[in-house]
């Protein structure tokens, strides 16, 4: 039980991370980008749930592989645009997956992981770009699919540390303009 209050209390310290703070905040803070991955914080609050190892059904993988030749070649527009299907995509499989588990151990953490996959996609929809034409998101591989919800946040955490992070760091120049 106070586990539990102790998952609450921290989920709701992260959701309210500052009502005033704007999608070029989080470009321009590494400090805030790094706040937000919850990761590790999940894998230590799931490393005691036996009901979350092994998933129930399966769940479809981000595109995280960077190519870096291609990368450059993209419009921001595009680049968001692989990112955000990324995430809508990891965002439906932790849904499915949050509707078919049991209440317990892994409720609070699956429910902490969706908001925080939701608010990536808050920031990235709401940035203002002005490079190129609007894109439909779209992904930029095949996904692959698991079992395993260690795999899942492995490669949540390899979007957003690598993909995201590249990303951020291209749109940095704006920080200095504002």
């Amino acid at each position: 039980m106070a586990l539990s209050r102790l998952l609450l209390l921290c989920m709701v310290a992260s959701e309210v991370w500052d009502a005033e703070t704007k999608p070029v905040d989080f470009v321009c803070n590494k400090g805030a980008r790094r706040a937000l991955n919850i990761v590790a914080e999940t894998e230590s609050a799931l490393s005691e749930c036996n009901d979350a190892k092994t998933l129930s059904t399966l769940v479809q993988l981000p595109c995280t592989e960077l190519h870096v030749a291609s990368w450059k070649n993209k419009s921001h527009q595009g680049i968001r645009g692989d990112i955000v299907a990324s995430l809508r995509l990891l965002i439906e499989g932790v849904k499915v997956v949050r509707a078919q588990i049991q209440p317990g151990c892994a409720s609070l953490p699956l429910q902490r992981l969706e908001h925080n996959i939701n608010n990536y996609l808050l920031i990235l929809t709401h940035l203002q770009l002005s490079q190129g034409p609007a894109v439909s998101p779209a992904l930029s591989c095949v996904p692959l699919s698991t079992l395993s919800l260690n795999t899942v946040l492995l490669k949540y955490n390899q979007l957003i540390s690598g993909k995201l992070e590249w990303f951020m760091v291209d749109l940095e120049n704006r920080c200095t303009s504002q």
